[in-house]
């Protein structure tokens, strides 16, 4: 394990674009050590690049939330570089929109592959070094983990899972000290909005459901500034809360 230099630390997956890299220089201009991690391992280095030309600290590696042996790697190599890890943000994501009578097995094992078990292993993998200093998760979680999304079905149960799963991870671990919290955003602004295309024959009045009263989509600085909220040392009795962050969708 690194020396510590007294800094907070953060590991944040999905780092290489979207929510992931915006949180990850949102911790970095704060003064927080980040941990890039991306199964994109260009753009993740691109964000610990960007983050220590500001003047801060940052490391990367690559690899795959859903991999096992990449997920203990993440964490080996936090630790190494830091020599503590004080907040895990669990990133990482895909989603699609797709008829669930033609969805494949393939793809409903990959989304909940990534958006499930990467959130289980992250979480598990981390928590014996949050625990040493009291840390924080953050998992974002989605309003589809909330309120039925039409034609996302996959996308809706790993978010669902991720919203329990954070639930009970945090009352587990309310004694150990480390708490858990999860983020619900409607649509953010980031790369990811590509993938959720309407599937032939879509019904219109059911996709028009996810857009917000207010009209616009949710910049990702906005999500990144909550999640830097929920853990925050100064919020210590905040756990398994789920924050909506959402233009009123599920008003």
């Amino acid at each position: 394990m690194g020396e510590s230099n007294g800094r907070r630390s953060a590991l944040v997956t999905g780092a290489a674009s979207g929510i992931g890299r915006v949180t990850a220089l949102h911790f970095g201009a704060g003064g927080t050590s980040v941990c890039c991690f991306d199964r994109d391992g260009s753009g993740a280095e691109a964000t610990a690049a960007s983050i220590r030309d500001a003047g801060g600290e940052a490391c990367w590696l690559a690899g795959d939330v859903s991999d096992e042996v990449d997920a203990k790697s993440a964490v080996s190599t936090a630790l190494g570089e830091f020599g503590r890890l004080d907040v895990l943000a669990n990133v990482a994501g895909i989603g699609h929109f797709s008829n669930t009578a033609e969805e494949s097995v393939e793809d409903w094992t990959r989304v909940l592959g990534v958006n499930l078990t990467g959130t289980f292993l992250m979480a598990r993998e981390a928590l014996p070094a949050l625990e040493e200093v009291g840390g924080a998760i953050v998992n974002v979680a989605s309003v589809a983990g909330l309120t039925a999304h039409p034609y996302a079905a996959a996308y809706g149960a790993s978010k669902g899972g991720v919203v329990m799963f954070t639930k009970t991870l945090a009352l587990e671990y309310a004694p150990r000290g480390v708490r858990v919290n999860a983020i619900c955003p409607s649509g953010v602004i980031t790369p990811i909005a590509a993938q959720f295309s309407a599937p032939e024959g879509a019904e219109e009045s059911l996709l028009m459901r996810i857009i917000p009263p207010t009209g616009r989509l949710i910049d990702a600085e906005e999500i990144a500034a909550a999640i830097d909220f929920l853990s925050s040392p100064a919020m210590p009795n905040m756990t398994g809360a789920v924050l909506v962050v959402d233009g009123g969708v599920t008003l």
